[in-house]
């Protein structure tokens, strides 16, 4: 007698409601974040709510007109794009126009005033011996004192120039701090006693008497100061020490920013010495490094710091400890990463022997881009009403499941849409909304696809509930091919190109994993359960599933065929 056949395991898709119940509490969490973020709305792009554009205007040094060239004002794009924007999508579009020209296009909704000064700070970038420094209106601050070679001083809020190849003992405090004077391990240049390289005494006081009647807390002051300074002469300049703004009387430029050939931040974990400033130099430069920290090491604070001055402006002033050499410096001390991060731009963008100014600045309106949004927007709704109809006239009940399907794969994209503005920064713009728009095209085939295959199961004379499994391995197979094409596609657009069209291909990428998420954990689950009622398992005629409509052919049943008549033989 034959053993009876051990009934099937049950599978994940045999108990729908469990994936239904995930789906629905990802929606449910998604909008929650939502609203207790405040966004509720995507952000939108400048097309479509406006913002601001700016023109800046490559200048090249005087003989040095063969630097606007392809290569530095590509390289000058990625510096400005990676300050406006960081790591994200936030549509702050950087691109070359002409041969000397880069448009910035700032949407509402980002800091515009930042960003503008991030990309404005385009003059060159100079190292400069400090002579004097003090708060505006108060008495000089101390620099921290130097540190043997190996053990960098880092106080609270100081930092220090020091050399890599050297540094190999912890940090240690130093009693003394300065408002931003940062240790500098590594290498600078600068003459054996700084000291204004005035031709007459008369230049000197009236650079000394500039000095003293500066007022860095004055915005007009800080404009005028050390403006159309000359790189062999000294000058004053300001720079912001936290909350307080520090003034300086600088020396005549030991190392020009194109010298610079690479700057990086780091974290250094061998020394605790946290986020730092990894900088390398060019061989002429390396070696006016070396010359001017080797003087400035001798020199007692603030006279042992030299300052780093970006279009006029002091952005850091680290002092030296010992002579840097071979060409590798780094700047270390209280950083965070942020502010390791804006340095390290800093430096690089001072490695251009460019210079850009502002061409224009101006407000781009959204009116055209709101036209544009909303005829696309009508062209969408008719299409999809179309969409609509075809599957209400066609698959009847089922256009019930595809329709649902549509509301909740909406609900996903809407919600993460508005939760990815504040957290990477995307921005809606319009060729993102085609994206999302053309999705809609490749969810609607997902259904079909799996529609079709069970009414393929049902026409062989199955009932509906086997044909929903039996139909679900070939449909899915095809679903993940197609969806993994569409992914490809959009992520392989969205690598090689740049500015609106990556909006596109994001949208396209994020809809098309969407569409796999929803057809797993809700078309699927949901068609299983419906399967069980009476209106659709019972092949209502409304219901999409009627066999008859269909052209089910009868269940086939095996027959036995008849026995072969025995011949006999006679004798």
């Amino acid at each position: 007698m034959a053993a009876p056949k051990k009934g099937r395991k049950a599978s994940a898709q045999s108990k729908p409601g469990r994936s239904l119940a995930l789906i629905l509490i990802a929606i449910a969490a998604l909008t929650g974040g939502m609203f207790a973020s405040g966004h509720t709305t995507p952000r939108l792009g400048i097309d479509l709510a406006g913002g601001t554009s700016i023109t800046l205007r490559a200048e090249a040094e005087p003989g040095q007109e063969s630097a606007i060239n392809k290569t530095n004002m590509d390289t000058a794009v990625q510096i400005m794009e990676r300050r406006v924007n960081g790591l994200g999508v936030s549509e702050a579009e950087v691109q070359t126009q002409g041969d000397k020209n880069i448009i910035v296009n700032i949407p509402k909704g980002t800091d515009s005033k930042q960003a503008r000064d991030q990309v404005g700070t385009t003059a060159k970038l100079y190292f400069r011996p400090v002579l004097q420094r003090e708060a505006s209106g108060g008495a000089a601050q101390p620099s921290p004192s130097a540190s043997p070679s190996g053990s960098p001083s880092a106080s609270p809020s100081g930092s220090s120039a020091k050399d890599p190849a050297k540094s190999t003992g912890s940090a240690t405090p130093s009693a003394t701090a300065t408002t931003q004077g940062r240790a500098v391990t590594g290498g600078l240049k600068a003459d054996t006693s700084p000291s204004p390289s005035a031709s007459a005494d008369g230049d000197v006081a009236k650079l000394q008497a500039a000095y003293t009647a500066l007022d860095c807390s004055k915005p007009a002051q800080r404009a005028e100061a050390g403006k159309d300074a000359k790189p062999g002469e000294a000058t004053v300049a300001c720079g912001k020490d936290g909350d307080v703004w520090t003034k300086f009387l600088l020396g005549p430029v030991g190392v020009d920013g194109t010298e610079v050939k690479d700057a990086q931040a780091s974290f250094d974990t061998t020394r605790a010495a946290g986020w730092q400033v990894d900088m390398k130099f060019t061989g002429t430069g390396s070696k006016k490094f070396a010359d001017i920290t080797g003087e400035l090491s001798k020199q007692q604070s603030p006279q042992n710091e030299f300052a780093i001055v970006l279009d006029d402006e002091v952005v850091s002033h680290p002092y030296v400890q010992q002579a840097i050499t071979g060409g590798n410096a780094q700047i270390s001390g209280s950083f965070t990463q942020e502010e390791a991060k804006s340095l390290a731009n800093m430096l690089s963008y001072g490695a251009l022997p460019l210079t850009f100014s502002e061409d224009s600045v101006t407000t781009v309106t959204a009116a055209l881009g709101g036209e544009q949004l909303e005829a696309g927007l009508i062209a969408g709704a008719i299409g999809l009403a179309l969409v609509v109809i075809y599957l209400l006239v066609y698959y009847r009940g089922l256009s019930i499941i595809a329709i649902l399907s549509l509301l909740v794969s909406a609900a996903l994209t809407y919600t993460i849409m508005s939760l990815l503005g504040p957290t990477i920064g995307f921005a809606l713009n319009l060729p993102a909304v085609c994206g999302a728009i053309v999705a809609i095209g490749i969810t609607a085939d997902s259904f079909i696809v799996y529609f079709e295959r069970v009414r393929d199961e049902i026409r062989e004379g199955r009932s509906l509930r086997p044909a929903v499994e039996r139909a679900w391995p070939r449909a899915r197979r095809t679903i993940l091919v197609s969806d993994f094409v569409s992914f490809l596609a959009a992520a392989v657009l969205f690598i090689v190109t740049v500015g609106k069209v990556q909006g596109f291909a994001f949208t396209l990428g994020l809809t098309t994993l969407l569409d796999v998420v929803v057809v797993f954990l809700f078309t699927k689950p949901l068609l299983t359960l419906l399967a069980r009622t009476k209106f659709y398992g019972g092949g209502h005629p409304w219901s999409g599933l009627d066999p008859k409509r269909l052209g089910a052919r009868p269940p086939l049943r095996r027959t036995r065929r008849p026995s072969a008549p025995i011949e006999t033989k006679e004798a």
